[in-house]
């Protein structure tokens, strides 16, 4: 079974075997894969807070009837799931650990924003939209890394969707570019198509030049968190994962890799007698 499928008949049978009937994305038209209700697939409801980011954001995650977030195979609702427990428990240095950003004892992790954007360049006519980053660490004055940074993967990745390179327009930041030649090159040959099937390179890409416009080189750290799968898929993706990775480590970019099973396991070994309730959710549907 190819990956895309796999992933979602897993979740279409997590909701089915909890009695959720679900929906197409156009009501009876469409793939059976949406919950009739938001919170029905998510381990807690969205907070205010959570809730504004999405609407400020620029998928439209949460907008229309179902929306894009009530989909089982949703990656959006996937990293809710994981990320805004520690934020509403005020325990936000706890996932920023367990996601390798830091070590356990390490508190400069203050709040967790989703879909937040960092721009390139103030020229909103090349530029009028800024990536949104799906998970943001925002860190004391005092921390090294102002923020860490999460870009979330979850069925997305193995989708149909073709993957662009980036426009010429970003090329020509010469200045963003100048300590990051390797990256430079790597964009220049993925541009305008992208050479790699499931990373899309170029939207990490993006969010590198976006953080390191704000932050400095040495002001973030970035995750790539993806959703492994058996077989020949998972394998691909991993491989153009490291490959990527080893590309922006020479350049000194902080950037790092871990499928969500690790994460969930990590939260699941080291926190689980104390928040049983969320690491059973998360290892019942995601594991």
């Amino acid at each position: 079974m190819k990956a895309y499928a796999y992933i979602t008949a897993k979740q279409t049978q997590w909701a089915l075997n909890r009695g959720i009937s679900l929906t197409g994305s156009k009501g009876d038209k469409g793939r059976l894969a949406y919950t009739p209700e938001l919170n029905q697939n998510l381990f807690e409801p969205l907070s205010v807070d959570t809730r504004k980011c999405f609407e400020q954001g620029d998928g439209g995650e949460i907008s229309g009837n179902p929306a894009k977030m009530q989909a089982v195979h949703s990656s959006s609702a996937l990293g809710v799931n994981v990320f805004q427990y520690w934020q509403n428990i005020g325990q936000v240095s706890v996932i920023a650990s367990a996601c390798g950003f830091c070590q356990k004892e390490n508190t400069v992790s203050e709040k967790i924003v989703f879909e937040e954007k960092y721009s390139v360049d103030d020229d909103v006519n090349q530029f009028p939209k800024s990536p949104n980053i799906d998970v943001v660490f925002h860190n004391n004055n005092s921390a090294q890394f102002k923020r860490f940074a999460v870009e979330c993967k979850f069925s997305e990745a193995y989708g149909s969707q073709k993957h662009y390179g980036l426009k010429p327009a970003y090329l020509k930041l010469l200045q963003l570019w100048s300590d990051i030649p390797n990256l430079y090159d790597f964009a220049k040959s993925i541009s305008p198509d992208e050479n790699f099937i499931y990373l899309h390179s170029a939207q990490l890409i993006k969010h590198i030049l976006g953080l390191k416009r704000r932050f400095g080189k040495s002001g973030f750290k970035l995750l790539y968190l993806w959703y492994d799968v058996l077989g020949k898929d998972g394998a691909i993706h991993q491989d153009e994962i490291y490959k990527f990775s080893g590309i922006a480590k020479a350049d000194g970019i902080q950037l790092n890799a871990m499928s969500y099973q690790e994460l969930i396991l990590v939260l699941s070994s080291e926190y689980g007698q104390e928040h049983t309730t969320y690491t059973k959710y998360l290892s019942e549907r995601y594991l």
